[in-house]
């Protein structure tokens, strides 16, 4: 299988390289699903069958098995979409400098969709069947929160016994073993319009009142629980001598435990029932629309066996956490033993300078091969 995986690098590369020359940034349906059309090709000609859940707004999802799978016990899940718009490709296109890709989604994550293709492909070469255990969710939407595929990687995952999550791993080659989860609010609070030379004292400010607002959601952090609220985005105002009318604050809430969830958002709902500033009136929308990935004992049962698999080939495997959110997080609160970051190494996601580290590439599809091999037996 090793030596399979080995002679099918350049091949995996030219892949790669076809991926990343196709813009699929979140927003871009056409593209995610050009993407998704390369893929569905592809594992047809392996013997899946790719069923396509059509989007109106957003990528296609795609959900793959083999044809003679009756019952797969685990589900890999992926995203085709990236973080970069339209026109990014024309820019920077992929290349290769040394041992290192480079380009638009080359690590987060087209890399990791070639490995589960070459990973199935290698079972098969073997005639090891468990590549029949497997039942594949790729998504288009996972760089904005998976709002149109939540739910079908929750309803997919149902019963299953593991979720492989295919992002990244980390720079130093970690597996991801607990992601924190969060959600996002705005708060738009409406004023009342005055000259602030003229008649200020018949305004009333919204900007005033979200500068309290502000203060006291930022009031709700408590970095030793690993609980972050941070105000990133702030509006407001038409002119510097007029009392604002309008002002808006887009909030980002990162949790730990899933019980940190109803507490938080209990405390946001009750700081912006209050108005400081009498006159003005405030609404809240948003949600905690991702739950943390917690390294609980199924979990952590699921590393030690990835982690052994890893000793069967030379690769040294640690674990570590990350804050940033995931599909994992869905998959894992579903009560499936879940591990992310299977994907190769790479680093400087969802900026100009991501990369891949090509050598790890024929490494983790011998892994994620060998792990799904091990999981079925």
């Amino acid at each position: 299988m090793k030596h399979f995986i080995q002679n099918k690098q350049e091949e995996m590369l030219q892949l790669i390289e076809e991926l990343v020359n196709i813009d699929s940034g979140s927003y871009y349906k056409e593209g995610i699903d050009r993407v998704g059309l390369v893929l569905q090709q592809k594992f047809e000609r392996l013997g899946f069958t790719v069923e396509v859940k059509e989007e109106a707004d957003y990528g296609n999802n795609l959900v793959i098995k083999h044809k003679n799978a009756v019952d797969p016990r685990i589900i890999i899940c992926g995203h085709m979409d990236t973080v970069f718009p339209e026109g990014t490709v024309a820019e920077r296109p992929f290349r290769v400098e040394g041992t290192r890709a480079y380009g638009p989604g080359v690590v987060d994550m087209k890399s990791s969709l070639v490995e589960v293709l070459y990973a199935l492909m290698a079972l098969q070469s073997e005639d090891v069947k468990a590549y029949e255990n497997v039942l594949l969710v790729l998504n288009g939407d996972e760089e904005i929160g998976s709002p149109s595929s939540r739910s079908l990687i929750e309803d997919q995952s149902n019963g299953k016994d593991y979720a492989l999550i295919m992002e990244p791993a980390r720079k130093d080659g970690s597996l991801v073993s607990a992601r924190r989860g969060g959600g996002r609010y705005t708060l738009v609070v409406k004023g009342k319009a005055a000259h602030s030379g003229i008649e200020p004292e018949k305004g009333r400010s919204a900007i005033e009142a979200l500068a309290y607002k502000i203060i006291q959601l930022h009031q709700l952090t408590d970095h030793e629980n690993g609980i972050s609220v941070n105000v990133g985005i702030i509006e407001g105002g038409s002119a510097v001598n007029t009392v604002s009318q309008n002002a808006v604050a887009h909030v980002d809430i990162r949790i730990t435990e899933l019980e940190q969830a109803a507490m938080l958002e209990q405390q946001i709902k009750s700081i912006c029932s209050v108005c400081d500033v009498p006159g003005t009136k405030i609404t809240l929308e948003g949600e905690m629309n991702r739950p943390p990935m917690e390294k609980n004992e199924r979990n952590e049962e699921l590393l030690h066996v990835i982690q052994g698999v890893g000793k069967e080939i030379g690769v040294k495997l640690k674990d570590t956490s990350t804050g940033g959110g995931g599909d994992a997080s869905f998959t894992s609160a579903n009560g499936v033993a879940t591990i992310d970051g299977l994907g190769p190494v790479g680093g400087d996601a969802h900026s100009e300078k991501e990369y891949l580290e090509i050598p790890t590439l024929t490494e983790r599809t011998l892994l994620l091969a060998k792990t799904i091999q091990k999981l079925s037996e």
